[in-house]
């Protein structure tokens, strides 16, 4: 049949009022009870029976059938979830299976906010399923209950549907009023109109007297002006309020703000709930823009600092309080729908465009228009941090929960929050845009299909903090912040306990804790022994020290990375002692010749010398790893006064993954040298494991130091090539590359990111010398966390007593299938994919002895 054709109601005396429902109709009803559904529902199927239709009821609320059952009728059921995405697409799928000309009859909408706990998401699924109805000629009865929902989500409904017509009803008579009929008009069409379900007439009402009737009855339904305007969401939260005001039990509501506002991981609920007040769920709605969840990086944050709170009250004394807001992961789909592609969203989510169109829906999220309500909110917030910077971050649903860090998988920006006030909103509103178009970053999109969560609901929310720190002329900064473990998986030190925990500490903001930086090196803090190094003198301290200093530049409204003698001048007296340390090797041998200059180096000497700060700092993770019974990683940052106060502030905290070996590996002790690959020592960091490789991609250290700069990224392309071709066919690889891997500099390794060597088996950095590069894990920082969760084995190669040997000259009696991955002549020399699939070339990792083996059986 053809679009808009008309069809039958099954009430005749309603199709003349109407001028008849069309195909690619949408009739919502909008109901006091579901009984006043039911006297058009029957009809309208008992006709559609008749005309021989195809009929589907999608069942998803626990009301009573709306549909008798009959085997003319298609009962679909859809489990209702709090997964607004997956129950959506699974409807969806039903919808498109059907095809054109089918009639629909939906359970009551209104049992969506059971669910959802709120109408803003029960009117974007009608946005997005609505259109997709009508594109098909569908015809389509919704029910909705009157008084549930609030005027801008019947709105939203009464924008996008064709037909929304309100019933009402007495012991002796049921009214209708249309409140919408698209592209349909006459004189009596909207009047109210008395509907006799015996008889099936439908007859507008013309006297006083039936209309001072129906009037008196719609008094009855009317509700107070300002609740029109209020969700049910807040509806609720005002209610949990006033019980708590009035001293009334609040456990039941306590745990409904729980389950609806803050984790949907079930080990994190029972610890909100355990730690967590009234007052604090109440603080949590107050700092919240829009509804939904507040993310896993969110409720990691709020869940740490109640733990302290309540089990540390000296520590708390030194906590600085948090002032952050959350923006809710409902906002993150509403933009979606609000900005019309919806549809591209459901496409991407499918395995034949998983990753092929992620560009494109990133392309969107970065460019889509936020509504003028929200950028009220927003609004809101610069009002409330005044010209302080802040920083915003990705908080998503299955973020920092158990199992699924996703460390620098989606981005966070920084506000320097200067200039206009127009200036200030489109920094904020980009930095939003920004974190939710890292929802679709390859990282992003690869971890989640390595573990298994490709389909599940990843909403996007977002954690707003002020950026803890001080002004130093015009940088901002924090005095000092790192990451701190509670169990150290990797000892960078002989003689240290893993279970002290350990710290990536900085002079800055935290980036530099958890990013690999062009030369430069966090400083490494044992727990039990803060003081020490594995540094013997100065010139190695000096050496392997922090380079770079991560500031927010308030004149140029930018996040740079500074050397310490662009900022030298600005650190007071008493902050420089407790940061900075003086080679007095360097400045004795420049005295030699004549210059008297302080030459001065990053260590954060002072700051680990604080007992007291390095064992509330222990303390804090101890405490948190034995509530969450798993060890734990958190980011802080620490400010000073002169007077010797500080305050630490905790940014962040989540569940640390961490290697839990399978058992030992025996390395042969009868491998004839000519056979041995590489063999090292102490220098390797993974599971046991004694592993056939397959395949074998060398970047020739030498070779690649003498590409052109620009060139250098053809290397990592050809990794990444190798990688994704690779990808789930069950190859087990081995990578050897200069320097360091994940790194963005490619002066320092071969600038890849983790998707590109998500498929390896192993990794192997060299060192050498004669060019340059130098191995470094980097414990702790994001690729380390990456390559503990995806259990990949990292080994390194020395000039030192740690490597025995290392013959990569034996790789050239593989086969190179290079031509295989590319053509590019500038890889000609500099990178080698060896096929070793047929060699039997083993790999044995023996994690007890801390030993390594590479080798030709």
């Amino acid at each position: 049949m053809a679009a808009f054709d008309r069809i039958l109601s099954g009430i005749p005396e309603m199709d003349q009022a109407l001028d008849n429902i069309r195909l690619g109709d949408n009739v919502v009803w909008r109901v006091s009870h579901l009984e006043e559904f039911r006297y058009f529902c029957e009809p309208y199927v008992e006709q559609a029976i008749k005309d021989k239709r195809n009929i589907v009821y999608f069942r998803f609320a626990s009301h009573e059938l709306l549909v008798k059952e009959c085997p003319e009728v298609k009962r679909v059921e859809i489990p209702l979830s709090h997964q607004f995405e997956n129950f959506t697409v699974e409807i969806h799928k039903v919808i498109e299976r059907e095809g054109i000309d089918t009639f629909y009859i939906f359970d009551c909408l209104s049992e969506l906010q059971t669910a959802w706990a709120t109408d803003l998401m029960m009117g974007n699924f009608f946005r997005v399923t609505c259109p997709f109805l009508f594109s098909l000629d569908t015809v389509a009865f919704f029910p909705i209950i009157r008084g549930k929902h609030s005027f801008h989500a019947v709105k939203k409904i009464l924008n996008t549907t064709q037909l929304l017509l309100d019933v009402y009803s007495d012991p002796k008579n049921i009214y209708v009023r249309p409140a919408k009929v698209w592209n349909r008009d006459s004189e009596t069409m909207f009047l109210p109109h008395i509907y006799n379900k015996e008889l099936r007439t439908f007859r507008p009402i013309r006297d006083g007297v039936q209309s001072s009737r129906f009037y008196q009855i719609l008094s009855k339904f009317q509700r107070p002006g300002e609740e029109q305007f209020t969700d049910s969401w807040d509806r609720f939260f005002n209610t949990a309020r006033m019980l708590y005001d009035n001293h009334m039990n609040t456990e039941e509501a306590c745990n409904t703000m729980c389950d609806i506002m803050m984790t949907r991981d079930r080990k994190m609920r029972l610890m909100v709930k355990k730690h967590f007040s009234p007052e604090d769920y109440f603080s949590v709605r107050n700092h919240m823009i829009g509804t939904g969840m507040i993310g896993g990086k969110a409720c990691g944050m709020l869940l740490s600092r109640a733990i302290v709170r309540n089990l540390a009250w000296d520590i708390n004394e030194v906590l600085e309080p948090h002032d952050s807001f959350f923006i809710g992961s409902d906002v993150y789909y509403t933009y979606i729908v609000d900005n019309g592609f919806w549809d591209i969203r459901v496409r991407q989510r499918e395995e034949t465009e998983y990753f092929s169109l992620a560009e494109e829906f990133a392309r969107r999220l970065k460019n889509g228009v936020f509504s003028e309500e929200m950028k009220n909110h927003f609004l809101h917030i610069l009002e409330y941090y005044g010209q302080d910077p802040f920083i915003v971050r990705s908080s998503s649903i299955l973020e920092d929960g158990f199992g699924n860090a996703f460390a620098g998988k989606y981005e966070s920006v920084f506000c320097a929050n200067r200039g206009s006030l127009e200036e200030r909103l489109a920094e904020f509103e980009n930095a939003i845009k920004t974190v939710y178009a890292s929802s679709m970053s390859l990282s992003a999109l690869d971890y989640r299909k390595r573990r298994g969560l490709d389909k599940r609901d990843e909403q996007m929310a977002l954690l707003v903090q002020r950026v803890s720190g001080s002004y130093y002329g015009s940088y901002y900064m924090p005095c000092a912040a790192g990451v701190g473990y509670s169990y150290s998986p990797y000892k960078f030190l002989e003689k240290i306990d893993p279970k002290a925990g350990m710290l990536r500490l900085v002079m800055g903001l935290g980036t530099s804790a958890v990013d690999r930086t062009e030369g430069s090196y966090p400083r490494l803090v044992s727990l039990d022994m803060p003081q020490a190094t594995n540094c013997t003198t100065i010139a190695q301290k000096h050496q392997f020290s922090q380079r770079k200093i991560e500031v927010v530049d308030t004149t140029r409204h930018c996040l740079r990375q500074l050397e310490l003698d662009q900022i030298e001048a600005y650190i007071p007296g008493y902050l420089g002692k407790l940061l900075l340390e003086h080679d007095f090797e360097v400045e004795a041998s420049m005295r030699e010749r004549g210059i008297n200059r302080e030459v001065r180096f990053i260590s954060c000497g002072g700051l680990v010398k604080k007992e007291l700060l390095m064992q509330q700092i222990q303390m804090i993770m101890q405490l948190i790893q034995k509530e969450y019974d798993y060890p734990v990683d958190i980011e802080f940052t620490v400010n000073l006064s002169e007077t010797g106060e500080y305050s630490i502030n905790l940014l962040q905290c989540r569940p640390l993954q961490v290697f839990k070996d399978t058992g030992n590996v025996e390395i042969p002790d009868n491998i004839p040298e000519e056979n041995i690959i590489l063999e090292n020592v102490h220098s390797s960091m993974g599971l046991s494991r004694k592993t056939q490789i397959d395949t074998i991609v060398l970047i020739d250290p030498v070779a690649y130091y003498n590409m052109p700069y620009a060139k250098k990224v053809k290397a990592a392309k050809l990794i990444g090539a190798v990688n994704w071709k690779n990808k789930g066919k069950n190859k087990h690889m081995l990578l050897i590359v200069p320097g360091r891997i994940g790194t963005s500099s490619p002066e320092l390794g071969v600038p890849t990111t983790f998707a590109d060597i998500s498929e390896f088996e192993a990794i192997c950095e060299v060192e050498e010398k004669s060019v340059g590069y130098n191995p470094e894990l980097s414990y702790g920082s994001h690729i380390f966390q990456d390559l503990v969760e995806a259990e990949i084995l990292y080994t390194a190669v020395f000039s030192n007593e740690k490597t025995l040997r290392f013959a990569p000259e034996k790789l050239a009696d593989f086969p190179d299938i290079i031509d295989f991955y590319t053509d590019d002549p500038d890889l000609k020399g500099v990178a080698h994919v060896y096929d070793t699939s047929k060699a039997s070339c083993e790999l044995c990792n023996d994690l007890q002895n801390e030993k390594l083996v590479l080798y030709r059986k």
